[in-house]
């Protein structure tokens, strides 16, 4: 094995969950997520000594890929009902940390999927508002426009559930 692919595969094996929680984060489909990363990574492996920054090249070979998917027609579209969310949470169930894990990925799939792409990489992987700009090649302004229509979409739709749920059990 040569030192390029050894490098390649250490980076994969580093990087390969943050990615694929990325590209679920961006899509809201695990299967497209998958996907998204493997076409990702092989974008990746093709220009591997070319690329000055890997980080970088594959967070926006993710969500690029994860958006187009996203934007294809529906009827050539595959249909995962993997997620699929449930009407209405349990009250009073033990697993309380399960339940608001799926209320905040129904709440970001309801969300556009450029949104979802910015929340993602400043939230999920850390980046500054400079960073994502980069990542996604768009203007600073657009990431903390969509930064803030998409929190504000969130409060919207999880204070309303939050309400929802606790008017009954009340």
């Amino acid at each position: 094995m040569s030192d390029r692919e050894a490098d390649f595969r250490e980076f994969v094996g580093a990087r390969m969950e943050s990615l694929r929680g990325l590209a679920y984060l961006t899509c809201g489909d695990w299967q497209v997520a998958e996907d998204a990363v493997l076409s990702a990574l092989a974008k990746l492996y093709a220009k591997w000594n070319r690329v000055d920054n890997p980080d970088a090249y594959a967070r926006t070979a993710v969500v690029r890929a994860a958006i187009d998917e996203t934007r294809r027609p529906w009827w050539r579209r595959e249909q995962s009902r993997s997620h699929a969310m449930p009407d209405a949470p349990v009250p009073d169930d033990a697993t309380r940390a399960v339940d608001e894990r799926l209320r905040m990925r129904k709440a970001l799939g309801s969300l556009p999927a450029r949104q979802r792409a910015v929340l993602a990489l400043r939230f999920l992987e850390g980046l500054s508002v400079q960073q994502t700009a980069e990542a996604l090649k768009c203007p600073e302004g657009t990431v903390k426009v969509y930064t803030a229509r998409g929190l504000d979409a969130l409060r919207r739709i999880l204070g309303t559930e939050w309400e929802a749920v606790h008017e009954t059990t009340v």
